[in-house]
């Protein structure tokens, strides 16, 4: 993550109490929740910060906002700040998952349950059109990186080939690009 300005000092406990917010607040879709947070609000990231630190967390297996937790907190303190990090990012959805799956486990035979369930999964589909549009402003003019995207979102949304397949010829080829553009 490249800025010319000195990163703001953020200390581990900072690091632990904001991802334990971003965890809490948005429940089934954090990352507009993070973005919001680490870029708009405490400003630990530029915009341009967040969307290549969230670009290497899609990379990389695992869920995209738990490597993200770990890039952010190792940024700023270390191995320490990326436990912190991720142990305030994980805490609290782990025992409201716990709770809701008990309740889930007694009372999915109702259609109501179901109901509110296709509900909640509408409105988090929404939340990720919001930070991709988000995500995209930085880019806009950009037509190189626009190009990777749009063949890239063709690949895998409407050829379907698979996500592996897709980033082992991208990624190569935009970041080869990318570092012949810095020379």
């Amino acid at each position: 993550m490249t800025d010319s300005a000195a990163p703001p000092r953020v200390a581990t406990g900072e690091l632990f109490r904001g991802f334990l917010i971003i965890g809490v607040s948005g429940f089934g879709g954090v990352m507009p929740f993070a973005h919001r947070m680490l870029v708009e609000r405490r400003r630990w990231l530029t915009e341009r910060e967040f969307t290549e630190a969230l670009s290497l967390s899609q990379f990389l297996p695992g869920p995209n906002i738990v490597n993200l937790s770990v890039i952010v907190g190792r940024r700023f303190q270390g191995a320490v700040g990326a436990i912190a990090a991720t142990l305030g990012l994980l805490l609290m959805p782990l025992v409201i998952v716990l709770i809701l799956a008990s309740l889930f486990a007694e009372f999915a035979h109702i259609e109501a349950v179901r109901g509110a369930c296709n509900g909640v999964s509408a409105a988090a589909s929404g939340l990720v059109l919001s930070v991709a549009l988000k995500m995209a402003r930085p880019i806009r003019r950009m037509p190189l990186e626009i190009c990777f995207a749009a063949i890239t979102f063709a690949a895998i949304a409407l050829l379907r080939v698979p996500l592996l397949w897709t980033l082992a010829a991208i990624a190569p080829l935009s970041i080869g690009l990318a570092w012949l553009r810095q020379r």
